[in-house]
């Protein structure tokens, strides 16, 4: 039994042997067939935040896969009414996988501790490694392969910029990071990623043309996260030099991609004329949440093989 709560938990050929459940279950699903890889199987769907690409993206992957998913809000009082352990020895009692999308980091590292099915990380405040997954994907169907190619990511070092970095330090790809210095990766999160990924390319720098100069794509997100509303204005100011916009692009080899998570501020960190344009591949990006979710409960669940290595 296996958890995945960050990019670190997996090796290399892991992520391979996931990308290559995504590729077949992705071929099968556009000729029509949804093959039931996880009949009977449960997953639940432990969500403090809202969601549109997370929660539909895993609730549509299950049922394509053959199983059912149960949505749990704050009626199931987890973290209040009892205590983690008695909350995850009982919960996995009734599912096989759970997928929890929360405010704290630590909230899901502690439930992983006492659930006897597999945890995946839906999002927290400091990785997003579902949707690193699916973009790097996206990225090695477009490009072919990943190593030797770079992604800039420009703005905020947070949760995504993570989950790429080390994704990137896992897949042979280069990473850079443009960003002001009071945003850029802390020093704990830099330790880890040369611990787990001691090969990784890394560039960071407060110059967004820099970052750009020999990417294969440019990635952004938004410049205020779920929890982050008070610090709006003061990111506005701090960012306000880092919009992915026509001219920045300019700066990027003439076939970049661009990239983002979604759900973007248009207007702040990247423009109608950038999202809307031919380099975008955002569209791209949310549809294979769908097929790399059904990759990765595939993989967990051991569904083909023994998936794991």
């Amino acid at each position: 039994m296996r958890h995945l709560i960050t990019l670190a938990d997996l090796k290399q050929g892991e992520i391979e042997r996931i990308f290559a459940i995504t590729e077949d279950l992705k071929t099968k699903y556009q000729n029509g067939l949804r093959e039931p890889l996880l009949p009977g199987r449960v997953m639940a769907l432990l969500f403090e935040k809202p969601s549109l690409r997370t929660r539909v993206s895993f609730e549509a992957g299950i049922i394509n896969l053959g199983g059912h998913s149960l949505f749990l809000g704050d009626d199931v009082g987890w973290g209040s009414r009892e205590s983690m352990a008695d909350f995850g020895r009982v919960l996995s009692e009734y599912v096989d996988v759970v997928v929890v999308r929360t405010k704290s980091h630590e909230k899901v590292v502690e439930l992983a501790k006492f659930c006897k099915c597999s945890v995946i990380n839906g999002l927290t405040d400091q990785d997003h490694p579902c949707q690193a997954l699916a973009d790097l994907y996206t990225l090695r169907e477009l490009t072919g392969s990943l190593a030797g190619q770079t992604l800039a990511f420009i703005g905020d070092g947070n949760n995504v910029a993570r989950s790429l970095a080390m994704g990137c330090g896992k897949t042979g790809m280069r990473f850079a990071l443009a960003a002001p210095k009071q945003y850029q990766f802390d020093a704990e999160f830099l330790a880890q990623l040369k611990h787990e990924a001691p090969d990784l390319d890394l560039l960071i720098t407060t110059d967004p043309r820099e970052a750009v100069k020999n990417a294969s794509a440019v990635y952004t997100d938004v410049w205020t996260s779920m929890g982050q509303e008070a610090e709006s204005a003061i990111r506005r100011q701090a960012f306000a030099a880092y919009q992915v916009n026509a001219a920045l692009l300019k700066a990027a080899p003439a076939d970049v991609f661009f990239m983002h998570c979604l759900p973007a501020h248009r207007g702040e960190e990247v423009t109608d004329e950038v999202i809307d344009g031919p380099a975008s591949i955002v569209v791209a990006q949310a549809a294979n949440r769908l097929h790399a979710q059904k990759g990765i409960l595939a993989w967990l669940l051991g569904a083909q093989g023994q998936g794991r290595e």
